[in-house]
């Protein structure tokens, strides 16, 4: 959520924070901003909506200097309004922010009884005021932003630039992620490496409470207590072409598509791979714990419950999952012989992180699975388990999803292999399984031309409800969570069999019921509880291999064709037709498939 861009450098700084801005759309935002100083004089232009319409903005009221700020903003205090909008300036100041200031109404009462008062809804503008006021009582800038910094409490990501000040920007970071870029004679600062991408490959990521006080010369670094401290400066690989839409209409079409290839890179790297197989084998121990506690958020929660059938059924495993934000409020029990496990695309998602410190010290060790390396959750990890998914741009996760399935998958292999629970050939057989998901994946992929057909009628209907079995129940929560997120239509997930235990009365013909239902032992089960649903005129929506659809497809309305798909992973290849399903079906409604509204790519405040 909410995006920062910042650039000292020798060339105009407004459209480079304009285009660091568009690498950052993926997070979402409701309306964008820079400020930059030139000849000495602090200015900003801020526009509600879109960046196009800033960058509109920009063609009428041009703004120049080679120093500047940006942000895309995610409303959390105050509505969306351009007056909400960031940057935020008062008197010498301006600020752009990610994060909450969790005392941002003391901090006001305290300014307001020096005569400052506010004039937008925000938290973000009490960093402005704060800042300035210092800079009234005789503090240079430096000591102000310093000063300012030390008073805040929650979390944040800051960018302050001052009035008069065209080689300084002072960046801090606590509880959010931020990023310096070195250049020749230049410095950058932004929310992840991506935005940076096309300026700078030299990174140098903050610690938590870490200040950087920047000029084009370079950085100074402080930590938490404000004493001068070595970062390091690595090269990263971030691809350039990552916020590419490659001919594809919308980027999640793209990364749908992408799945068998980043499967058979994450498939190689954990079975196949030597550093793969050396992180499953030597950094983790699954013969010395007596349960595993699997936490994270939204989709990667749904990856973790299905992950949760595998270790359990393949390995023995007991297997607790939790919502990240439900876990560490509800304290519970977390003993040396437990292995958490925290899952999260960006991590950087602040309650997982959160809950990750709650077991830090506790359980015997903790392993994160993470799409960035070099992430906050990543970093206080004891194991990191990279999902080699690329940049997910995306809003509604994808490529990661299946990514954190197969890492998920190839941890419960490992753990079955430790504990000696199966047979040598029944492990192998597993392993094969897994090893020919990404050409599966490829193979489901065409079932689109059936997706899109039923996509167009499925866009009318206002409600949906999506059933699965066993591994499958995990699905039909994420086919629900996709359908809602991006096509705006109300859907909700449920195990079959608890049908008849509620869901049942709002079946009527107005309500179409998504059927995951592949050809295994509980496939009769499943054909039961879809035959409760005909019979009170819902309309079915069934996903099935050959011989399912050839046994019980018939009465249906509609049918969605999968490969025949043996073995207990069939659940990453039937991801993608209820993506499928959610894409069509928001590109039939018109709805802004990447950014949907209301959503953030990565959610770091609570």
């Amino acid at each position: 959520m909410c995006g920062i861009v910042g650039v000292l450098g020798q060339h105009q700084a407004a459209p480079i924070l304009v285009e660091g801005l568009k690498r950052l759309e993926y997070r979402g935002y409701d309306s964008a901003g820079i400020a930059t100083v030139h000849e000495n004089r602090l200015d900003r232009r801020r526009a509600l909506g879109k960046l196009v319409n800033l960058s509109d903005l920009l063609v009428h009221q041009p703004l120049a200097g080679t120093v500047g700020i940006g942000h895309t903003r995610w409303a959390t205090h105050g509505a969306a309004t351009t007056e909400n909008a960031h940057p935020h300036a008062r008197g010498r100041v301006a600020v752009v922010h990610n994060g909450i200031i969790e005392n941002y109404r003391e901090l006001r009462a305290f300014l307001g009884e020096h005569q400052m008062k506010p004039e937008t809804e925000t938290d973000t503008e009490t960093v402005a005021m704060l800042c300035d006021w210092h800079l009234t009582q005789g503090c240079g800038p430096i000591e102000a932003a310093m000063k300012t910094i030390a008073q805040l409490e929650g979390a944040y990501a800051l960018c302050i630039l001052f009035d008069g000040e065209d080689d300084l920007i002072v960046a801090a970071r606590k509880g959010s992620p931020l990023a310096v870029g070195w250049g020749q004679s230049e410095m950058f600062v932004g929310s992840d490496a991506l935005a940076l991408a096309p300026m700078t490959d030299e990174i140098t990521y903050l610690e938590e409470g870490d200040i950087a006080v920047m000029s084009r010369a370079g950085a100074i670094f402080f930590d938490a207590a404000q004493n001068t401290v070595e970062r390091e400066r690595r090269k990263v690989n971030v691809d350039a072409s990552a916020v590419d839409k490659g001919g594809y209409r919308h980027f999640m079409a793209k990364e749908i598509a992408e799945q068998s290839s980043v499967l058979a890179a994450a498939v190689k790297f954990y079975l196949s791979g030597r550093e793969g197989q050396t992180m499953l084998e030597n950094d983790l121990d699954f013969t010395n714990i007596d349960r595993v506690v699997m936490v994270a958020c939204g989709t990667a929660s749904l990856a973790c419950f299905t992950a949760k059938y595998w270790f359990e059924q393949i390995a023995g495993v007991p297997v607790e999952i939790d919502i990240a934000s439900e876990f560490r409020y509800r304290e519970p029990p977390i003993s040396d012989r437990t292995l958490a496990i925290f899952v999260s695309q960006s991590g950087e998602t602040a309650d997982t992180l959160a809950a990750l410190r709650y077991c830090a010290g506790k359980a015997g060790k903790i392993v994160s699975v993470v799409n960035v390396a070099e992430s906050s959750i990543a970093r206080e990890s004891d194991v990191v388990l990279p999902i080699l998914a690329g940049p997910e741009i995306g809003v509604a996760s994808t490529k990661a999803f299946t990514c954190q399935l197969v890492v998920l998958a190839a941890m419960a292999l490992q753990a079955a292999r430790q504990r000696k629970v199966l047979p040598a050939e029944a492990l192998s057989k597993l392993e094969d399984q897994l090893l020919q998901m990404p050409g599966l994946m490829a193979d489901v992929m065409t079932c689109e031309g059936q997706v899109k057909a039923i996509s167009q009628q499925l866009a009318r209907f206002k409600d949906a409800i999506f059933l699965g079995r066993g591994a499958m129940y995990p699905l039909a929560l994420e086919g629900a969570l996709k359908l809602k997120e991006i096509s705006y239509i109300h859907a909700e997930g449920y195990a079959s069999g608890e049908l008849k235990h509620g869901p049942i009365a709002l079946i009527d013909d107005d309500m179409p019921v998504v059927v995951i239902a592949p050809h295994d032992e509980m496939f009769d089960k499943t054909v039961s509880n879809m035959q409760e649903v005909m019979a009170r005129g819902g309309k079915i929506v069934m996903l099935s291999d050959a011989k399912g659809l050839a046994e019980a497809g018939g009465e249906t309305w509609q049918q969605i064709e999968v490969p025949q798909i043996e073995g207990p992973f069939a659940p990453i290849a039937y991801a993608v037709p209820i993506q499928l399903l959610a894409y069509h079906t928001a590109v039939e409604k018109g709805t802004d498939v990447d950014q949907p509204r209301n959503l953030a790519k990565s959610v770091t405040v609570e």
